[in-house]
């Protein structure tokens, strides 16, 4: 009797265990597909995060690379524009009877024809002069270096002490300028 009673027990748990068995496998595949695609959903954001960053550093290399081919110039620039200083200033400073006497008309002329080309040079290399005299105080374009009773309206360059320069679209030197103020 107890071997009777132990075969319906032994025939149920193996056939529990039989279709546990035949189940077994459908389980295991299906977490596994799953597992596969998440780790493909995952190496998707990967790739797609991966790419973006490199067109990101593309861009950022282009620009720099075109920043340093526009604006390599700059420190020869800016001491170039003391040498244009110097030769404004000595123009400035050759009297009117010096400029009408013959002996000095050739030098005065020359001098001339010199400043004209480096302005020339600096049009054609992208060097700008800010315009200043009558315009409203800009801090990214000037520098106020004192300020001038004046009938102007506060905050108008009314002097210009030393010419500023752009280049292209970047501040090489800011102009030195006296703003007006009001009268005391």
């Amino acid at each position: 009797m107890t071997e009777e009673t132990k075969m319906p027990q032994d025939s149920g748990a193996d056939a529990l265990r039989q279709e546990t068995a035949e189940a077994a496998p459908e389980v295991a595949e299906h977490d596994r597909v799953a597992e596969l695609e998440n780790q493909l959903a995952e190496a998707k954001q990967q790739t797609l995060y991966a790419q973006a960053e490199i067109q990101n550093v593309r861009r950022r290399t282009e620009k720099e690379v075109a920043d340093a081919r526009n604006y390599a110039t700059t420190s020869f620039a800016r001491d170039i524009l003391s040498v244009a200083d110097n030769l404004s200033r000595g123009l400035s400073a050759i009297p009117a009877e010096l400029r009408a006497d013959e002996k000095l008309k050739g030098l005065v002329t020359g001098l001339e024809a010199t400043g004209r080309e480096l302005e020339s040079v600096f049009a054609r290399n992208g060097i700008t002069r800010i315009e200043a005299m009558g315009a409203s105080l800009d801090p990214n374009k000037h520098q106020a270096m004192m300020e001038v009773p004046s009938d102007a309206a506060p905050g108008t360059i009314v002097q210009e002490m030393q010419a500023g320069y752009m280049l292209k679209d970047r501040l090489l030197r800011p102009a030195l300028v006296g703003v007006a103020k009001k009268p005391d």
